[in-house]
């Protein structure tokens, strides 16, 4: 920390800090908390960030601060305003630092102003001033609002009333030792996994041991973002763990159940991968409008305005929060099931939990769209042809065939490829041919559902029968066939996609677009994955080479699909997404 005599002397001494370091501008008559100024300046991602008093810069924008600082030393230090002579600067831009944000805002680079709630940040003109900006600050306990504003905004019940209370002690306690989220994170994992292990065994006692380890999973899966929100350590790498780990906990756990289970002589892969199957395709429900609506102009349903309605009364914000089966809430319901019962009651337990969560979630999204008056944008449009997943096949459909037209085509040709793939592969003879001619069908449907922009009301609709066409397809396929633990290695493969789908959606949220278009090309594309089990269905019948072919396929994936996914969230141009309030 040094001291400026200046303007000018602030700009001489930034100069000379090294390139690659982070700096900050206080205002030597600043009053208020320190937390209030660890979020103004320590928060790393933003490359620029002031609260009243203080103004930070990440490396890529000291550039900016310098030429903005060099740019008014002139006119504070004669004491002429540094906005337009009309406007009325608000008190936090009077002072060198709100000064230099301004201008920053002005030369086109963003400057993120944290909410501060009822945290004091403030640069007193007077005695007076300053000893109510004390006042008001001693009576703030600013460790009580870290420690509080640590925890989502928006969370279930379950992790709102009976994890949040005291794991966010947990995370205190982690960085005063200095453990990072990454590694909570990972310990996290390690415990589930342990839990996965201990279900596998098949007894009584291991089931028991398996939903107390996946508690203790889910209290540590809580601390890690506490932990992060708690002492500002937001990093790529834990964005990309954070958004996998979840789904490779519960998957290990789903494979863990079902291998128990055959232990014990009841085979219920079918039931899990089921369960994994609804999951997923639940998620990509939410992902999918979610990005249809990111950025939606005129929002005028009706449906929307009942639900912010209904968000006013407190115990319907909490039934609702439930009805969904947040992660809380039904990881608890496997962990006590787990315990208690039988893996067939448990995924029995899950699959009518998630339907019935799915079946409200959409419906009312559904009401939303149908009732909404707005405009989707090219970015969301680009956003649900990236969630579509469509391979070289549907794309080689949608080049050449024209555009169908009609507000509902889109989602209603991508219906009818579905249903027609899903029933081919339900209904047929199993190995019969026409299941590849169903496939056929619905390769060209797909791309017919692509071949224009998806801008329409219901086209968020898309991407998640497309994720059902794929997925369902396999789980049917691979339950018909005779061939020895053919569902396991479907099980396999529906993972190593489903990974590949969530990790486009974190990109996408990142704002840094879906995977290059060579994966997906690569891997065959949704369409092309789909095509290439139903052949391998018929050729393949009844014998231990399907389950070789799909053995091979989803390590095939999981390779292209992870290596790829590493390269990119450890390198410098990967997001740091964070979740703040949903519930995942």
């Amino acid at each position: 920390m040094q001291t400026a005599a200046d303007a000018g002397d602030a700009a001489t001494l930034l100069a000379a800090v090294p390139a690659g370091r982070r700096v900050a501008l206080v205002d030597p008559r600043f009053v208020g908390h320190v937390h209030a100024l660890r979020l103004g300046l320590t928060d790393p991602r933003f490359a620029a960030a002031t609260v009243p008093g203080a103004l930070t810069a990440q490396p890529e924008a000291r550039g900016a601060l310098l030429r903005a600082l060099r740019r008014t030393t002139a006119a504070v230090g004669a004491g002429a305003p540094v906005v337009a002579p009309d406007t009325d600067p608000a008190p936090e831009d009077r002072t060198v630092p709100g000064r230099i944000a301004v201008a920053l805002e002005a030369e086109g680079t963003a400057v993120k102003r944290p909410e501060l709630g009822s945290l004091t940040a403030t640069v007193p003109t007077d005695a007076g001033a300053r000893a109510t900006a004390e006042s008001a600050r001693d009576e703030v306990d600013d460790e009580a609002v870290r420690l509080r504003s640590a925890v989502k905004a928006h969370d279930g019940f379950f992790t709102t009333f009976a994890i949040s209370p005291y794991s966010r002690y947990i995370a205190r306690w982690c960085a005063r030792r200095g453990l990072t989220p990454n590694q909570v994170t990972t310990a996290s994992l390690i415990t589930a996994l342990i839990a996965a292990g201990a279900a596998a065994t098949g007894t009584r006692g291991g089931y028991v041991a398996a939903g107390i380890l996946l508690l203790v999973s889910f209290v540590l899966d809580c601390t890690d973002g506490q932990l992060a929100r708690y002492s500002l350590q937001y990093s790529t790498m834990g964005a990309w763990l954070d958004a996998t780990f979840d789904r490779a906990k519960e998957y290990a756990y789903y494979a863990g159940l079902a291998i128990g289970a055959v232990r014990g002589g009841d085979d219920v892969w079918v039931l899990a991968l089921g369960a994994m199957v609804l999951q997923a395709c639940r998620h990509v429900v939410d992902f999918s409008f979610n990005e249809a609506n990111h950025d939606a102009v005129a929002n005028t349903s009706p449906t929307a305005a009942l639900s912010d309605k209904l968000d006013s009364v407190g115990w319907t914000v909490w039934a609702r929060r439930m009805i969904v089966l947040p992660i809380g809430e039904r990881w608890a319901m496997i962990a006590v099931l787990t315990a208690l019962t039988t893996p067939r009651i448990v995924f029995y337990a899950l699959l009518v939990g998630c339907a019935l969560a799915a079946c409200y979630t959409t419906a009312g999204r559904l009401l939303r769209s149908l009732t909404r008056r707005a405009s989707r944008t090219d970015r969301a449009a680009q956003a649900l042809a990236d969630l579509a997943d469509s391979g070289p096949l549907a794309q080689g459909v949608a080049a050449v065939a024209p555009g169908l037209r009609g507000a509902f085509t889109a989602p209603a040709v991508a219906l009818l490829g579905t249903l027609v793939m899903i029933g081919g592969a339900l209904f047929l003879p199993y190995g019969s041919r026409l299941t590849v001619v169903a496939a056929a069908v619905y390769v060209v449907l797909s791309g017919l559902a692509v071949a224009r922009p998806l801008k329409g009301a219901l086209d968020w609709l898309v991407p998640p029968f497309f994720r059902a066409a794929e997925y369902v397809t396999i789980l049917v396929l691979a339950a018909r066939s005779d061939a020895p633990h053919a569902v396991p290695a479907a099980f396999g493969l529906v993972s190593a996609v489903a990974y590949h789908h969530y990790d486009t959606v974190y990109r996408i949220r990142g704002g840094t677009g879906a995977p290059p278009q060579w994966l997906v090309r690569t891997i065959g594309g949704h369409e092309g994955r789909t095509a290439l089990v139903a052949v391998l269905a018929a050729v393949l019948t009844h014998t231990a080479g399907f389950t070789t072919a799909l053995t091979a396929l989803a390590v095939a994936v999981a390779l292209v699909v992870l290596v790829e996914s590493i390269r990119f969230w450890v390198s410098s141009s990967a997001p740091a997404v964070h979740d703040e309030g949903e519930l995942a």
